[in-house]
């Protein structure tokens, strides 16, 4: 990838410290790894750096020299082993401060490496993101590389991804331009260009929100539409700074000059192009610390892969490696079962965990619960967040962790019903979210115009009439297939579906105006100030926070796992998620889940997977041999080891270009690739058929109150009467159905090409 491509725009030996007594570490000696006073002492030398450390945190900061691998569990103090390893150097003389780059992910843990270094007297290291370091480097070589001021940054990705599908005339929700950003992104990370997009989306069984056509065609739209109005985004600051020391080897040595030593913390969320971007930062030199945890690879939807961590040792034989394993934060209860979690893992990051062991005191068992249904769920962890609060815990050291922020109205309202100030993390307010307010504007209308809307029709009661009016909001009877803003979107939506079953449940002769008062009382407590509040966050917003207290709450199948995870490598990452909750606790943990979603409802969920074993009454588990296990000190003897045998997911076939069936030619465009054939090749489309799809389609669309497109498009339909499929596998395999349309449809449609009514399909089925 080449600078052109891109712009079209216009050591000294380290010296032995004084020998640190076991006594100091093991017994009192050692501050918490994820607690600091609020204004320490700054050390008054080099060896009281090191005073307080555990024996691995000390080697780590002792390893000035080579390439240097930290494993580092959760509580184990990775980032205190770090900030003091630069800390040592720089007060022993060995590391200059400006010749020091520390990256890292998140402005929040940037700040907090800064404020560390300060204190142990390390001034003038710079600690950043992986972007801010970048762009301060393009800024400052853009007109020595390319000539004039770098391009302006936009602020709003998602209004160019806009603009660009309009110049496709391809229509997408706000939804789905989230989510088209979100593989743009994606793409952009794994440096894969629009021409392979398809090609990648398939090779990693990524599921794709539109057809990959689509979105490799929207791709180079949003990327030609960039280089005409002369701007760049978030991504291209990584992609230009690789193509800028790539291009040209002068300036790529004069960063060399500047940084001689490189620190990456939480290595195994790296993506592809950071990788690329540290390679050019280093040259041909090894004077790099990572640090890590295969375990809470939890970012992989963005390109984040633990492979580059796992992978270290492959590429630097020689290198330091030190595993910690002394947890500070969470008593041996909480870590007894989070290393139990990961016993039971599978795959190439369970081969490489880390068994922590606990260094406090012990505390309370965790605690698993079982509820009737999520309102009482809600309601039991408010009542016990309510207790603990009046006997003096603070609410601030408090959590409630869900999978999905869809989940948090419940517990937004039954905590404000306890009268408990709580706080979002990571996610906006349920009310405060853009469908959301969509959804109860178009509640309210219906309301007022009542009997003149003709979306009510067919509607005789509260729940089917809420169903009519969000149908033309995105809500469907199934939920969107795999992940995403369109899976979030219809989550909310689903919410208020299921709310509105519920206040007629409770209500019989409730109308809509009613629950449109209901949704503003509810709105409006919410808004209530909530400083020092209990937090509510989803699991992966809760990464690198910590509270005396969590509720990790849905801990029941097909929300964790997520019920779109579907592969054993998904499957894998759920775990490691849950296992990220549960190690965010110091003392008190609480497992829970609901049997049913609504009081009276049918109760045939069941606890996660993940809990067996694990949770009083369940069969034990056999767990995997061979953990990490053990910290310790591996000083420059790691060589590459044999490729293991990893057990993974079956892949899918990978796919192959699609070609026309009639003439051969290689099809890119959506709706040809649905047809299977060139729009202008001869088809051989049975007529009658495709009317009597049509409409059955037609019945179908008027039945849940949704537009016909949204059961099959005229593209699908025209395919399946040229294919006439007899079996399901055969329709299965028409572009457009999918596997939640075949589970749905697919009777119906068989008996149509069949030559039967629908109805005796469904009765032969």
């Amino acid at each position: 990838m080449t600078l052109v491509a891109l712009v079209r725009l216009r050591a000294l030996p380290c010296g032995q410290p004084a020998h640190l007594s076991r006594a100091t570490w093991q017994h009192g000696g050692v501050t918490a790894a994820t607690h600091s006073t609020l204004f320490p002492r700054v050390p008054d030398s080099a060896d009281a750096v090191l005073e307080g450390l555990d024996p691995e945190q000390r080697a780590v900061a002792t390893a000035l020299h080579g390439p240097v691998c930290v494993l580092a569990g959760a509580g184990t103090g990775k980032t205190r082993a770090i900030t003091h390893r630069i800390g040592y150097g720089v007060r022993a003389g060995i590391l200059q401060p400006s010749s020091v780059l520390a990256v890292t992910f998140t402005n929040r843990a940037a700040g907090e490496m800064r404020g560390r270094l300060r204190q142990l007297g390390a001034v003038g290291v710079q600690a950043r993101t992986f972007h801010s370091a970048a762009l301060r480097q393009l800024q400052y070589f853009w007109p020595k590389a390319v000539g004039g001021s770098l391009p302006r940054i936009v602020d709003r990705k998602i209004q160019l991804v806009a603009d660009a599908a309009a110049a496709c005339r391809i229509r997408l929700d706000r939804g789905e331009l989230r989510d088209v950003t979100a593989e743009i992104e994606w793409s952009k990370v794994t440096q894969t260009v629009p021409a392979d997009y398809a090609a990648a989306a398939a090779k990693t069984d990524r599921e794709t929100p539109r057809d990959p056509a689509e979105i490799a065609q929207l791709y180079a739209a949003y990327e030609e539409l960039k280089r005409e109005r002369s701007v760049i985004d978030f991504e291209d600051v990584l992609l230009l700074t690789v193509a800028v020391l790539q291009d040209r080897p002068d300036i790529a040595e004069q960063v060399r000059a500047q940084y001689q030593h490189f620190v990456v913390d939480e290595y195994q969320d790296v993506s592809p192009l950071q990788q690329r971007l540290l390679e050019l930062w280093l040259g041909d030199r090894e004077n790099l610390c990572v640090v890590g945890d295969a375990s809470q690879t939890i970012y992989s939807f963005t390109g984040a892969t633990p492979d580059h961590l796992l992978d270290f040792r492959v590429r630097h034989p020689g290198a330091t490696v030190v595993k910690l394993v002394r947890d500070y934060r969470s008593t041996p209860q909480v870590v007894r079962l989070a290393n139990g979690l990961l016993a039971q893992a599978k795959g190439r990051a369970a081969d490489h965990r880390l068994e922590l062991v606990s260094q406090r005191p012990a505390g309370p068992e965790p605690v698993f619960t079982e509820y009737t249904d999520e309102p009482a769920e809600a309601e039991g962890a408010a009542r016990r967040i309510r207790e603990l609060i009046d006997s003096g815990v603070p609410a601030s050291e408090i959590a409630v962790l869900f999978r999905t922020n869809s989940q948090s109205e419940t517990y937004e309202q039954a905590l404000a019903d306890a009268g408990v100030p709580y706080q979002l993390r990571g996610a906006e307010r349920f009310f405060d979210r853009p469908e959301v307010r969509n959804a109860i504007t178009a509640l309210r209308a219906a309301a007022r115009f009542g009997g003149n809307d003709a979306l009510l029709d067919d509607a005789p009661d509260l729940p089917s009439q809420v169903r009519a009016v969000l149908s033309g909001k995105g809500w469907t009877p199934q939920p969107p297939a795999g992940s995403g803003a369109v899976r979030e979107s219809w989550e909310s939506l689903a919410a208020l579906v299921h709310l509105a079953q519920d206040f007629a449940t409770a209500k019989a002769d409730a109308t809509l105006a009613d629950l449109v008062v209901e949704l503003d009382e509810r709105a409006g407590a919410q808004h209530a100030p909530t400083v020092q509040g209990v937090t509510l966050a989803s699991l992966h917003a809760a990464k690198g926070l910590e509270w005396d207290v969590v509720f990790l709450v849905g801990v029941a199948e097909g929300m964790m796992p997520i019920t779109y995870a579907k592969t054993d490598e998904q499957i894998e990452e759920e775990r490691r998620l849950l296992y990220v909750g549960v190690t965010r606790a110091r003392e008190h943990l609480n497992l829970s889940w609901a049997l049913a979603r609504s009081p009276g409802g049918r109760a045939n969920r069941r606890p996660s997977r993940f809990l067996t074993g694990l949770r009083p009454g369940s069969q034990a588990v056999a767990g995997r041999a061979g953990a990490a296990g053990t910290g310790g000190v591996e000083r420059g003897s790691w060589t590459a080891p044999a490729t293991a045998v990893t057990e993974q997911a079956p892949r899918r076939r990978q796919r192959t270009p699609a070609r026309c069936r009639v003439c051969g030619r290689t099809l890119t465009d959506g709706g040809e690739m649905k047809l299977m054939r060139c729009e202008d090749c001869p088809s051989d489309m049975d007529e009658g058929l495709y009317e009597r799809l049509r409409e059955w389609r037609g019945e179908q669309a008027r039945r849940s109150g949704q537009p016909a497109f949204c059961v099959f498009t005229d593209k699908t339909l025209i395919a399946i009467a040229e294919a006439v499929p007899d079996e399901e596998h055969d329709l299965a395999r028409i572009p457009g159905v999918g596997m939640r349309k075949l589970r749905r449809y697919g009777a119906d449609v068989l008996a149509l090409c069949a030559g039967r009514d629908p109805a005796e399909g469904q009765d032969q089925d």
